[in-house]
């Protein structure tokens, strides 16, 4: 089985969110996807079989299997159409949300994400604890999305791990806006097992539509502030999508030796 790790959101390898890819000939235990992502220790490891005219995917963090990712899902896009895709514009994959497509546009992958419903709820003392700093406003769907005064502050923080197990939502958001981008933010998921995503492409299902709403606008160039960094191109499509692209860049390719 082939391994290819792909940096996503970014044109140059050692940024952006790594993620690791693996293309299999039939679909695999389980356990062994579980044990393999536990070992890769990357925010994410994505297993992909052929299916039809696309791409059966599923996504795994080191501890657990999640229904989204948008920077696996772009990094199994990179590799399907650079490398079992070649003569193709695009790439379908049928997943836990739903067929997802992604397309090669202006030089980057874009994906056509659901939007996730979300709504305002009050900020508390126990979000500032967590944080360390006070949000302006506190949205709350799938994750939890704070929003902060200031992008200093979004960069700045630490928050502390154990509090944010304890906040609502899958994964617990920061979020500003940008002196050179629409909107900052940045992803902890201790829940996940990941104490920061470095670009959280699923969290903008509800980060890019709350920018979006804000400022008026129909696209939200987004900045994930993390110590890797990387840029998200995010479009509202309308009926309920939203269109998610960034670029992607090669690691590595390896062959895994345990066989399933």
């Amino acid at each position: 089985m082939k391994q290819y790790v792909v940096d996503a959101f970014t044109e140059k390898p050692f940024s952006g969110n790594p993620a690791a890819v693996c293309v299999t000939e039939e679909t695999l235990p389980e356990d062994f996807m579980r044990n393999l992502a536990a070992e890769n220790g990357l925010s994410e490891t994505a297993f992909l079989v052929r299916e039809g005219d696309g791409w059966r995917l599923r996504w795994f963090t080191p501890g657990t299997e999640v229904d989204l990712c948008g920077h696996a899902t772009l990094a199994s896009s990179f590799v399907m159409l650079n490398y079992y895709e070649k003569e193709k514009e695009s790439v379908r994959f049928y997943t836990k949300s739903g067929t997802l497509t992604v397309a090669r546009r202006d030089g980057r992958y874009e994906m056509d994400f659901p939007l996730t419903p979300q709504r305002e709820i009050p900020v508390t003392n126990h979000m500032e604890a967590a944080y360390g700093v006070r949000p302006v406003k506190a949205l709350l769907g799938k994750d939890l999305v704070c929003v902060f005064a200031d992008e200093k502050e979004v960069r700045r923080m630490t928050p502390d791990q154990i509090l944010l197990q304890t906040l609502d939502g899958r994964v617990q958001n920061a979020t500003a806006p940008g002196a050179e981008s629409d909107c900052v933010s940045r992803s902890f998921a201790p829940k996940l097992f990941i104490p920061e995503d470095p670009v959280c492409g699923s969290a903008h299902c509800q980060i890019a539509a709350y920018w979006a709403e804000t400022a008026g606008k129909k696209e939200i160039h987004a900045y994930q502030a993390s110590k890797r960094g990387g840029h998200l191109y995010c479009r509202m499509a309308g009926n309920g999508r939203i269109a998610i692209s960034g670029a992607a860049a090669l690691v590595s390719i390896a062959e895994i030796a345990p066989k399933p």
